[in-house]
């Protein structure tokens, strides 16, 4: 994969960010940006980015190329702050799926959007279901479908969320599965309006992965109780991926000063 760099996007400017690019919004704005997009008519894919994802976009060129087509990305946890501020530039808010896709569905909600789930092991999609309505009465979970299914499966649920209308997608199967299939399946997907990636969100809305003590999400550090949750599972990722994470960055971040414009020299 060629050398790309990444742009930051707000409402006045743009600038590289490494191979990626970013939406950078307060907690706010990011929602009042979703509002305008359930109210429209086109559709529309949100990701989010953490330092996990920023390496495999590194290793995998059909995931980078997803990531770059997307509508939205959000950046995700302490280590896209630290890549932010090595560029020179800041995050507003720390946009994490798990806490932004809950008040996503509470707005869909509001304004009587069809809401599918899919992903998760067998019986967890149907569990966040039945939380998320008792949490939003008003909540319209219109379908949903485990997320271990054969193409043939696939082409149902595909059918499925065409025929019910759905507004607001959320898939689970993790990264870069669940971004891999919307981007692949954007086109039967014309008639929703928001696809969102949500990497464990449907384990969290159906319990059974616990949320980290609200001292830790504000310091960012959540991925650390669930290394401590899941220490074979997560150590990987946690403790090699990080170090790979800050290699990367490191190593990007010379490239791009290499490729800048060298002064002119002479008289």
């Amino acid at each position: 994969m060629g050398q790309k760099f990444l742009s930051v996007t707000t409402n006045n400017c743009q600038k590289s960010f490494l191979h990626l690019k970013f939406n950078i919004f307060g907690y706010e704005d990011a929602l009042k940006s979703i509002d305008a997009i359930l109210t429209g008519t086109t559709f529309h894919s949100l990701f989010f980015v953490n330092a996990h994802c920023f390496n495999l976009s590194l290793k995998y060129s059909i995931y980078h190329e997803a990531l770059i087509n997307a509508d939205l990305v959000f950046n995700d946890g302490i280590g896209m702050d630290f890549a932010a501020r090595l560029i020179g530039t800041r995050f507003k808010h720390n946009l994490n799926g798990t806490d932004l896709i809950p008040a996503i569905i509470d707005r869909a909600s509001f304004k009587k959007c069809k809401i599918y789930l899919l992903g998760g092991k067998p019986g967890v999609p149907e569990k966040a279901a039945e939380n998320i309505c008792k949490h939003c009465p008003d909540a319209n979970i219109a379908g949903f479908h485990h997320g271990f299914f054969d193409p043939e499966t696939e082409h149902l649920i595909l059918a499925q969320i065409k025929e019910k209308k759905i507004d607001l997608l959320i898939t689970a199967m993790g990264v870069p599965l669940q971004e891999l299939w919307i981007w692949r399946n954007k086109d039967q997907l014309c008639n929703v309006k928001l696809a969102v990636a949500g990497g464990a969100i449907l384990d969290f809305l159906s319990g059974n992965i616990k949320r980290a003590p609200l001292w830790m999400r504000r310091k960012k550090i959540e991925w650390l109780y669930r290394f401590y949750l899941e220490p074979n599972r997560m150590w990987r990722r946690y403790l090699a991926g990080n170090a790979l994470f800050f290699w990367n960055l490191v190593r990007l971040k010379y490239q791009q000063n290499d490729n800048a414009p060298k002064p002119k020299t002479g008289r």
